[in-house]
Order: C-alpha cells, then sequence, then structure tokens
C-alpha cells in the first residue's frame, strides 16, 4: 500500500487546521479539524475514501510524492 502525505496548517482565518493532500491535487484543502489530532484523523479518512473511489472507478492510484518533491515544491 502506498505512503500518502498530508500537509496540516493551522488558519487563523477558518480557526482550525486545515488538511492538504499533495499527492490528491483536485482542490487546494480537503478537509480539517479543530485539533491537530482530529485534523490528522480526518485527513486519512479522506485518503481512505479517495483510494477506494480510484479502485471502484478502475482507475491508477496516484504515486505519492516522496519528502524532497514536497519540500521543493513549498
Amino acid at each position: 500500500m502506498p505512503h500518502y502525505s498530508m500537509i496540516i496548517i493551522w488558519s487563523e482565518e477558518d480557526n482550525c487546521y486545515l488538511v492538504h493532500l499533495p499527492d490528491f491535487p483536485f482542490q487546494k484543502f480537503h478537509t480539517h479539524g479543530d485539533t491537530y489530532e482530529e485534523a490528522a484523523k480526518h485527513g486519512q479518512e479522506v485518503i481512505d475514501s479517495y483510494l477506494e473511489m480510484y479502485r471502484e472507478q478502475g482507475k491508477s492510484l496516484p504515486q505519492p510524492k516522496n519528502s524532497l518533491q514536497l519540500l521543493q515544491a513549498a
């Protein structure tokens, strides 16, 4: 099973942690949480949902970006 990354940032504007999933570029932020832990849990739930959707549609899973690619993109 591939390992996908998530980027979790605090948003003063939204007053919560926002979750970006760089391997699934459909949108900038995919979910959120009131705590960091809640945001991470929601992020994993979204990844699991996306993977299920890919499988149901017969699509190839996205190739995870490695840490160096993520740092260069930031």
